[in-house]
């Protein structure tokens, strides 16, 4: 378990399908904390890619078009200091497979943007409000400094 105000050092993402909530998640950790923190994502159930996924990741530079979704249990890893749910379901999942470990497990309530309607547009707001929610909490709870310019 990471002492208080520690970074920890891996870090799982969990929601319901890993297609959509969690590996935005993982690519922006990814992102913002190359080399310093592992990160891996997963889901209750199997899922499919979303394509609104990857066109709102790319509009930040980010590319999620090689993520496949996986379950819990196709995940390879363990030992995470931290797991951060996205979803109800993934919440109870991951404190049912870490109740015998030391790690922190958070839930984080996630919108789902998959019940997104209206136009495209519409919908790809959900997914970016969604995007930009997980950026900022991100940021806050991994203790993100902006590399300094120049």
């Amino acid at each position: 378990m990471a002492e208080p105000g520690m970074r920890p050092t891996a870090v799982l993402f969990a929601c319901g399908m890993n297609a959509v909530r969690s590996p935005m998640a993982a690519t922006i950790a990814r992102h913002l904390f190359p080399n310093q923190i592992y990160v891996r994502s997963a889901g209750v159930r199997q899922g499919e890619p979303d394509p609104f996924v990857d066109a709102v990741m790319a509009e930040i530079g980010m590319d999620t078009s090689k993520h496949r979704p996986k379950t819990f249990e196709e995940l390879q890893e363990s030992g995470f200091d931290l797991v951060l749910t996205l979803a109800p379901e993934a919440h109870h999942k991951a404190l049912e497979l870490t109740r015998t470990e030391s790690v922190d497990v958070e839930y984080w309530p996630t919108m789902d943007p998959t019940l997104a309607t209206g136009s495209r547009e519409q919908i790809l707001d959900s997914y970016r409000a969604v995007r930009d929610q997980l950026m900022a909490r991100i940021k806050k709870r991994l203790g993100w400094n902006p590399p300094p310019s120049g």
